[in-house]
């Protein structure tokens, strides 16, 4: 089997906060647009307070990039998508590769 090295981006969130719940469309829209370059996970704070933790969330919503085992970007609080956009950009493998690379 083989791993996924997508980038995964993990979105914080809890039920009694109105700002995630009003991101959650948000993100399944960015999860449809960005399938098979991201991977994107619900965490219920609620639910899961170790992971939390472990990330250091303090806010809801929280938006944690992990790519390589490693945190490389976050954003707390509610957000928009072009500033979601703007985070993942640089983190996101190109799936076509440029033909001029080939070619030089």
């Amino acid at each position: 089997m083989t791993e996924d090295v997508r980038p995964l981006l993990v979105f914080f969130w809890s039920e009694r906060s109105g700002p995630a719940r009003r991101m959650e469309s948000l993100l399944a829209h960015l999860a449809r647009k960005e399938r098979s370059r991201l991977r994107i996970r619900r965490v219920d704070i609620d639910a899961s307070p170790e992971l939390a933790e472990r990330f250091k969330v303090e806010i809801v919503p929280t938006l944690v990039l992990v790519k390589d085992k490693h945190a490389v970007a976050r954003i707390e609080g509610r957000t928009s998508a072009p500033r979601i956009e703007t985070m993942l950009e640089p983190h996101l493998d190109d799936q076509a590769q440029p033909t001029e690379l080939a070619l030089a």
